[in-house]
Order: structure tokens, then C-alpha cells, then sequence
């Protein structure tokens, strides 16, 4: 038996930009995509704390060290600049696999989006 579980979390980060009329997608600092265990192209969950939307997009590389955490897209119509949102991902995994799987979760300043 296969289960879903999470695989990564970037737990509460802060908009800095919107892009309605990108491609869609949400653009990551890649030091914060490096540290969840994100890669470029993933699907992930993008759940708004301030407004409670929920919505499913895919990463794309964001400049390293920038902070950067862009809604692009349909995407950005679910978010505003200076909301607080959480990231995740989820991974496919056998039962007894997922009982000892350790997900990549990380906590950034919610200020500046940088790892402490």
C-alpha cells in the first residue's frame, strides 16, 4: 500500500511579488528551495494564512539569497504582497517507508524569507 505523505514545508513565508500576467508558477529564493528539499518544476500546495486560500502550482527558481516568494500567474489573484503563506510538497511513499521518512520542514524569518 502506497500513502501521501509531506515531503517538504516551508512553513510561513511572506509574499514579496505578484505577477498575474507571468506563466503560472510560484517563484522560490533557491537557498529556501535547497533547504525544504524543493526542486524547480515540483508540484506544490501554496495554503494563504491570511485569507485561508488553498491552491496547487509548480516552483520555479527564484535569485539565491533574494528572499524572493512570487505568486505568478492565476496564482497571484489568491494572494497579496505581505501575506503570509506556507509551502508544501507531498511524496508517494510504500506504509512502512512513510513510518520512518523524515520530511525537510524549515522555519524562515517572516520579515525577510532567509533561513535563521
Amino acid at each position: 500500500m502506497f500513502i501521501e505523505i509531506i515531503k517538504s514545508k516551508i512553513h510561513q513565508v511572506r509574499v514579496t511579488e505578484s505577477n498575474l500576467y507571468y506563466v503560472g508558477s510560484i517563484t522560490i529564493d533557491e537557498d529556501l528551495m535547497d533547504a525544504a528539499n524543493l526542486i524547480e518544476n515540483e508540484k506544490v500546495q501554496v495554503v494563504n494564512i491570511n485569507n485561508a486560500e488553498r491552491l496547487d502550482t509548480y516552483v520555479i527558481k527564484g535569485k539565491r539569497g533574494s528572499g524572493d516568494i512570487c505568486l505568478n500567474g492565476p496564482a497571484a489573484r489568491k494572494c497579496s504582497i505581505g501575506d503570509v503563506v506556507i509551502i508544501m510538497s507531498y511524496a508517494m511513499m510504500d506504509f512502512e517507508e512513510a513510518k520512518n521518512f523524515e520530511p525537510a520542514i524549515i522555519f524562515p524569518d517572516t520579515e525577510t524569507n532567509r533561513l535563521v
